[in-house]
């Protein structure tokens, strides 16, 4: 293996095999996703990045993450799906925000 990318591609061809030789080896009915991000920029750098993916994918930007500052294409394999995803710099900051809290509320269990 040269790089992480080809070691994630035997990866899941071995399982696959594995699976596939090994019916009584139970599975998932729930889809299986594999994610992948653009490093951290700019926000239309990120998604340049996007647009980029997604005509190499022959799809489309969902809209439906779009309110929530998430930039995204995917597709679908039956239920394999691989989504390429740009956590805008406004969800970001969401999230910074929202975790700032994490230590602070402690649960009274009386």
């Amino acid at each position: 293996m040269n790089n992480e990318r080809d070691a994630l591609i035997a990866g899941l061809i071995a399982l696959a095999g594995f699976l596939k030789a090994k019916p009584e080896v139970p599975v998932s009915v729930a889809p299986v996703i594999i994610r992948a991000f653009p490093a951290n920029g700019p926000d239309h750098q990120m998604r340049a990045e996007v647009d980029k993916v997604a005509a190499l994918l022959g799809t489309e930007i969902d809209p439906d993450h779009l309110p929530y500052d998430h930039y995204m294409t995917a597709i679908d394999f039956g239920p394999v799906r691989y989504e390429y995803i740009a956590i805008l710099a406004a969800a970001r900051a969401r999230h910074a925000a929202e975790d700032s809290y994490r230590d602070c509320i402690q649960i009274d269990n009386t």
